[in-house]
């Protein structure tokens, strides 16, 4: 069975992280990472004998997991990566972790009883069947765990990694081209782990030649190994300081690249130590300041393009408006034509640092001209994902869109002419509000509509989208007042029912729905015909992309909000199941299969996954899993009768169980016919009042006490047979269900998940958009309707009949006010 990616990850991670002890996050990341390269290797070595990584004897995952348990196991699996490390030039790249440190790992049996369990978290994973390109779950799993260190290593050590999001949007802002030859070369001068290339690399349908530089060395170490786990072992990776020790050179001169991306560390202060040659990085702008290296990293990166390069750079906005020396850079860059966009991102979206940062968009290319700058406000889209911020997918598209087709958007993006940067009052300024109102418009409150009433036509004219989308609802639920001023012409708590009722809506309802099924059927043969060659990334890609084509004429519905829809359930499921069809074929893959054991607790007895079907209970249970076809889908399309009459039994016992509950709160109290049939705790059961029925009866008690208790026995007879029925019905209803999947061809497991389940999920996604509107205009016009419902004048009235009544009722009592 081949591995989900959300099992791998999440079993990866939670394995690692529980045998982490007290150690730091950004030490731990090494050990771990290690042994899943190793792994890796190890089974793609069994797999293909012409791997790009030489296995050596006693080099392999299979020789650790023979040392587990020995008591120099730490020493031997030293021994063993260095093997691997000597037959592939691998030194200094995945022989930096100690595995027999004590400080670290802990002494004797402890570091023994970690690594035998750390070793035994990959044992059970089987990547033979991983591929090295496209997307490879590998090399993903590496990045998960990569981003969950960094999310933990804290802000001084956190830097090696840029989250996958933004490295997405960077490497579609650089300009590559579909026939980008697999020649072209991409550089990074600080490139931490190796993410922000392999994206870009993962951009160019051919590939590209890839360079990278990085300070630390185990971060270095880091990016070889995320290079091979790509497919790009063939990368250069040097390690060194990039400023004052840059190893890409020509003779004296820096080497130049066709593509640019980095996130360099934000305002070095140490930037300059040991600067012996500058190799004219600052020649004709000047030097950057003393104390903040930011324009120092940024004027290397500038030198290091080719004269048709192109580049995206992080920097923090400081760089965007800080004076003196910064100002001249600025100054300079501008007038070179150099600053080909800037885009301002959200705030906590990086590891490092909390701050906002931008992306600067470089283009030497088409420098010489360049009349203007385009910039975009995207630092109001993302989600919250633990303490960090998250770019969505429809935030990524977004900003991708815009600047690739130059899409001016009102509040946030347009492209700003350079006349208007070096006019006197920017003064080469390029602190983004100075050109982008981002801000939401305040919601003005109406002097003239508080004191005479009516709604301020200018707030109805706000929602102008939506009056475009139904014509004729404004005048339906609007009537004129005065000039400028209108009121509603029903209740508040009509305005749902009068928009939801209306015909117009109804065709919207009708459009959006045949919109998003006319798409989907459109995509039907691309999905059933998924092999073991498909590219994820593509299907997924091909999908999105011709959805937001789709849904770009919608009126109302915004297609991004529409995309990201599609996008979550793919990140979710639909991606899990792609990669399943892929190693298992679409039979396969349907097949139900038996939980696997997860582990076990104290007393030995195995902890499973969660099954769909189970029948028996403790260890000879029978647990089934259906990975691609849910039980849920067989039910709906085949036994929907039998379901019915299964919701019908449920609800008997529901009804039982009422009755029961009513009948003891009427009788269980003080004086009751059942208060002497309750537990300590006040409780009533079936063997409290049996027992008490039984004494009843000796002791000649009431006739009253007497029916009553048989009464409720029936009850709990009627309940215990109902819960029968239920469980019998459900067994034989999971027993059909479990049947059902041997007979199912090849035509029926297309159907059921392509139009069942994906398509399903996709319409229900677009009628979530759709009905988050129509919430979002019902609750605009319930706040206006309410705002404005009462007067200065009404307010005044109701003041003084409450005055003259509370004077009223003074007098009465005989007091003078």
């Amino acid at each position: 069975m081949a591995l989900k990616k959300s099992d791998l990850y999440s079993s990866l991670w939670a394995g690692a992280d529980e045998l982490r002890g007290g150690m730091d996050a950004s030490q731990y990341k090494d050990y771990v990472l290690t042994l899943l390269f190793v792994k890796y290797v190890s089974d793609k070595a069994k797999a293909d004998p012409y791997a790009d990584v030489e296995v050596p004897e006693g080099g392999s995952f299979d020789d650790l997991v023979v040392l587990k348990g020995k008591p120099d196991l730490g020493e031997q699996v030293n021994v063993a990566i260095r093997r691997l490390a000597d037959a592939n030039d691998l030194q200094g790249v995945i022989n930096n972790a100690d595995f027999d440190d004590p400080d670290k790992l802990g002494k004797g049996k402890e570091l023994v009883d970690r690594l035998t369990k750390l070793i035994g978290i990959f044992q059970d994973l089987d990547f033979t069947g991983s591929r090295a390109e496209g997307d490879d779950l590998l090399g993903d799993a590496y990045e998960y765990l990569m981003r969950h260190f960094a999310s933990e290593s804290g802000k001084s050590k956190g830097q090696f990694y840029t989250p996958a999001e933004v490295s997405r949007v960077m490497a579609a802002l650089v300009g590559i081209k579909p026939d980008t030859p697999k020649s072209a070369t991409v550089y990074d001068p600080t490139c931490g782990s190796g993410s922000l290339l392999l994206k870009v690399a993962d951009a160019a349908p051919n590939g590209l030649t890839i360079y990278g530089q990085e300070k630390d060395n185990a971060t270095r170490a880091l990016a070889v190994m995320n290079m091979h786990l790509h497919g790009n072992g063939t990368a250069e990776i040097r390690q060194g300081d990039t400023i004052t020790s840059p190893q890409f050179l020509r003779g004296n001169e820096l080497q130049t690249f066709d593509y640019l991306v980095a996130n360099p560390p934000f305002s070095v202060k140490s930037w300059n130590n040991g600067l012996e040659n500058e190799y004219g990085r600052f020649d004709g702008y000047g030097r950057p300041p003393e104390k903040n290296g930011d324009y120092a990293f940024l004027l290397h990166m500038i030198k290091s393009l080719k004269s048709t390069g192109k580049g995206a750079v992080i920097l923090p906005h400081g760089v965007l408006f800080r004076g003196n020396a910064e100002a001249t850079i600025r100054k300079e860059l501008i007038k070179r034509g150099y600053i080909k966009g800037i885009i301002g991102l959200p705030a906590n979206l990086f590891y490092g640092t909390g701050i906002p940062a931008c992306i600067i968009v470089l283009d030497k290319e088409s420098a010489v001209g360049r009349t203007g700058i385009f910039m975009i406000d995207a630092s109001r889209g993302f989600a919250k994902d633990g303490n960090k911020n998250r770019l969505r997918p429809r935030d990524m598209h977004q900003i991708i869109d815009a600047f690739v087709y130059q899409k001016e958007i009102e509040r946030y993006s347009r492209m700003v002419p350079l006349a208007e940067i070096t006019d006197p009052k920017n003064d080469y300024n390029l602190n983004i509000p100075r050109y982008i109102d981002g801000s939401e418009p305040e919601d003005i409150q109406d002097l003239h509509a508080h004191l005479k009433g009516g709604i301020p036509n200018r707030d109805l004219d706000a929602l102008q989208p939506y009056w475009n989308a139904f014509p004729s609802l404004r005048t339906a639920l609007f009537q004129p007042l005065r000039d400028g001023y209108s009121e509603l012409a029903i209740d508040n708590d009509e305005i749902q029912t009068a928009i939801t009722g209306s015909g117009e809506y109804a065709a919207f309802v009708s459009n959006t729905n045949g919109s998003v099924n006319r798409w989907w059927n459109e995509h039907e043969g691309a999905l059933q015909g998924i092999t073991p060659a498909t590219r994820p990334s593509e299907l997924i890609a091909e999908l999105g992309d011709s959805l937001l084509d789709e849904f770009r004429t919608q009126p109302l519905l915004d297609e991004y909000g529409v995309y990201e829809q599609l996008i979550s359930y793919w990140n979710d499921v639909m991606h899990d199941d792609v990669a399943l069809i892929m190693s298992e074929g679409w039979d396969g893959a349907a097949k139900p299969r038996a939980a696997r054991i997860l582990g076990y607790d104290k007393n030995k007895k195995p902890k499973y996954e969660s099954a769909h079907i189970t029948f028996g209970t403790g260890v000879k249970a029978q647990r089934w899993v259906m990975d691609l076809v849910p039980p849920e889908l067989i039910v709906a399309r085949y036994f929907a009768k039998e379901q019915a009459d299964l919701d019908a039994l449920e609800a008997t016992v529901e009804a039982a169980g009422q009755a029961i509950e009513e009948y003891v709160e009427e009788h269980a109290v003080e004086e009751g016919l059942l208060l002497d049939a309750t537990d300590d705790d006040g409780k009533v059961t079936n063997k409290t009042v049996t027992d008490r029925l039984k004494a009843a009866k000796a002791e000649g008690a009431d006739s009253d006490e007497i029916k009553a208790l048989a009464h409720v026995i029936g009850l709990f007879r009627a309940e215990t047979a109902a819960k029968k029925a239920v469980k019998e019905a459900r067994i034989k209803l999971d027993q059909l269900t479990l049947t059902r999947y041997s007979q199912l061809t090849t035509a029926d497991i297309q159907s059921l998940v392509i139009h069942d389940k994906w398509g399903g999920r996709v319409v229900a996604g677009v009628q979530a958009e759709r009905a988050a509107l129509i919430q979002k205009l019902v609750q605009r016009l319930n706040v206006l309707g309410a705002r404005y419902e009462q007067t200065v004048g009404d307010l005044d009235a109701e003041v003084e009949a409450l005055t003259a009544k509370v004077a009223a009722h003074l007098a009465a009592m005989g007091v003078g006010v």
